[in-house]
């Protein structure tokens, strides 16, 4: 049974994440190798913020505090890795073959990268869960939700693809100028972090699940969007898959 348990939450927290690599990355080795850079900078982040987390004593034994720093740094490398891909797409053009080039043309620089930061935070968030739902077995999870393990996995899911679709809404504000997406990007993500603070608390685990799901959807359509994506577009794909 904790198999079952560990290998269901595994492919719940990163089976749309792992179809899009697959799908979308493993044949091009650029993307391959700008996942791999994406996952880096997330972990620079969580390295920061163990370091301040270390230094600010007082604070240490609050959640919040630790969860305010982790997503500001987050924000933080986020801006910094776009700014610097940016900056390196003009040497990359002398270097780059054509194919290569199209291959991170427009949308998908930001798309590969923040499916690597998505993948490298999904990981951290869960992994030590699973470790403990895959045994050995025991009775209840110190009075936690019998759902406990699968809600934890919904929930690492909505953020591996949120922080994709968040890098590539401040990817196209960057480049546009239009910082309110950015601001936007940033606010959605300390609230939803925050309401992750909630599932300490019995059933209320809930309300953050609830809410991710819906940005999801929200910040989904708007990447759609940016990336020239139309209803006539979607009915096009569905059709085609009928």
């Amino acid at each position: 049974m904790t198999s079952l348990v560990f290998w269901g939450c595994l492919f719940t927290a990163f089976g749309p994440a792992a179809s899009m690599v697959v799908l979308t990355i493993a044949r091009y080795p650029l993307r391959v190798i700008l996942l791999v850079v994406g996952a880096f900078f997330w972990l620079v982040s969580l390295l920061l913020t163990s370091l301040l987390w270390l230094a600010v004593v007082p604070l240490r034994e609050e959640a919040a505090f630790g969860l305010f720093i982790g997503v500001m740094l987050q924000e933080i490398l986020r801006f910094s890795m776009l700014k610097l891909m940016h900056k390196a797409d003009a040497g990359l053009e002398d270097s780059l073959s054509e194919e290569e080039k199209k291959s991170i043309a427009r949308h998908r620089l930001p798309y590969v990268i923040g499916l690597g930061f998505g993948l490298m935070s999904g990981s951290f968030s869960i992994l030590n869960l699973l470790s403990l739902a895959h045994g050995p077995g025991n009775v209840g999870i110190n009075g936690n939700s019998s759902n406990f393990f699968l809600m934890s996995a919904l929930l690492t899911n909505a953020f591996v693809l949120l922080n994709t679709f968040w890098t590539v809404i401040v990817y196209d504000g960057l480049s546009k100028r239009k910082y309110l997406s950015v601001i936007i990007v940033i606010s959605s993500h300390f609230l939803l972090s925050g309401l992750t603070l909630l599932n300490t608390d019995g059933d209320l685990y809930i309300i953050s699940l609830v809410f991710s799901y819906v940005f999801l959807f929200l910040m989904m359509s708007w990447s759609f969007k940016i990336v020239g994506g139309s209803l006539n577009n979607l009915k096009t794909v569905i059709s085609s898959l009928c």
